[in-house]
């Protein structure tokens, strides 16, 4: 249990990275499919003889608005999840009655997690968090937390180009509206193959999965005027 939530490590070699490879994937599909949505919404409405130019700088807009809510809404959970572990730390310290200390750690464990540690585990991890001579008296961002919130940002701002940077270089809406479509359905497969690695399974048939969704969303986005 990490009773005070610093991520940062004063030694190199232990120093995780920000966002994982969920973390990543995530934002950067939530980044494709926002992009993908306004491209199709203003596709639909029509917009004009400079339509390119309209669906670009939208979906661009759209996207740094997202990325800036998604960057906060990550500082906010974040700083939660920190409050809920020192919050935590603090009350097994605090508590006399052992027994009791280590069904309040066992409460904040994960279901999976319950069954494979026993109550000598977390008597253990008892008595090294009530010994924490350090323990902040609550929760505080540190720098890692505005370097993954930066990171958000990045990922789902970028995700717009493939998206929408054909428009600003195909003159032909229409032809412009079909690369866009096969360069988002592209790197979902590439999304979905990376996820798939991570968690064990086959990256081809998680790839062809992620690549499934992405065309039942263009078809909706299609079937609704986009």
């Amino acid at each position: 249990m990490d009773a005070t939530g610093h991520t940062e490590r004063d030694s190199g070699g232990d120093r995780q990275p920000v966002l994982d490879v969920v973390d990543r994937v995530c934002e950067l599909c939530f980044g494709l499919f926002m992009a993908l949505t306004f491209v199709g919404t203003v596709s639909a409405v029509g917009a004009g003889a400079d339509a390119g130019h309209k669906m670009f700088f939208t979906a661009l807009g759209c996207n740094l608005a997202w990325g800036l809510a998604d960057a906060v809404m990550y500082l906010v959970r974040t700083l939660v999840s920190r409050g809920r572990r020192v919050t935590v730390a603090h009350s097994v310290r605090s508590e006399p009655d052992a027994a009791a200390g280590v069904r309040a750690l066992r409460d904040e464990m994960a279901g999976w997690l319950k069954p494979l540690i026993g109550d000598p585990e977390l008597e253990s991890i008892r008595r090294r968090v009530a010994a924490l001579p350090d323990l902040p008296q609550r929760a505080v961002f540190v720098r890692d937390d505005f370097t993954g919130a930066a990171a958000i940002f990045v990922l789902v701002v970028c995700a717009t180009f493939p998206v929408a940077l054909p428009f600003i270089l195909i003159a032909n809406v229409p032809a412009a509206l079909i690369v866009s479509r096969v360069l988002t359905i592209a790197m979902l497969f590439g999304s979905g193959m990376a996820l798939g690695h991570y968690a064990g399974f086959r990256g081809w048939q998680a790839g062809l999965a992620m690549a499934a969704v992405g065309v039942l969303l263009t078809m909706a986005i299609i079937a609704l005027g986009g």
